[in-house]
């Protein structure tokens, strides 16, 4: 099953209370809570590119599953991580004490940060 593809977020959970615990200023947070970001991912084998557009701010990540790598985390602080694929439609990387989970099922991925028992989860469809 393959990543490649452009997502829109179409909801998200526990938004405003995870962005709390990583650090972000409320300003920051309430500009960010409305706003419909898009993920673009280009998947070849086992290396990824991931760009995820949030109005004016571009989060751009690359990595090759299994291998160390810098990935910049939505504070804009960029973490050495390693990222493994589970199955066929699920990769999990551990950021800094932030655990990742992105699963593919469909036309849908479903992204869950896990932060101690803090979790914050996005859902995004195809477009």
């Amino acid at each position: 099953m393959s990543f490649t593809g452009k997502y829109e977020l179409q909801s998200h959970e526990n938004f405003e209370a995870f962005m709390k615990a990583l650090g972000l200023p409320d300003e920051q947070i309430q500009k960010g809570k409305d706003i419909k970001s898009v993920s673009e991912i280009v998947q070849d084998g086992k290396k990824f590119k991931v760009t995820v557009t949030t109005g004016t701010k571009v989060l751009h990540n690359e990595f090759t599953i299994g291998e160390e790598c810098e990935m910049e985390m939505l504070t804009g602080e960029k973490v050495k991580a390693v990222v493994q694929m589970e199955g066929d439609n699920k990769l999990v990387a551990n950021l800094k004490g932030l655990k990742s989970v992105t699963e593919l099922h469909g036309d849908t991925i479903i992204n869950t940060l896990t932060m101690g028992d803090l979790a914050y989860k996005r859902i995004s469809k195809r477009i």
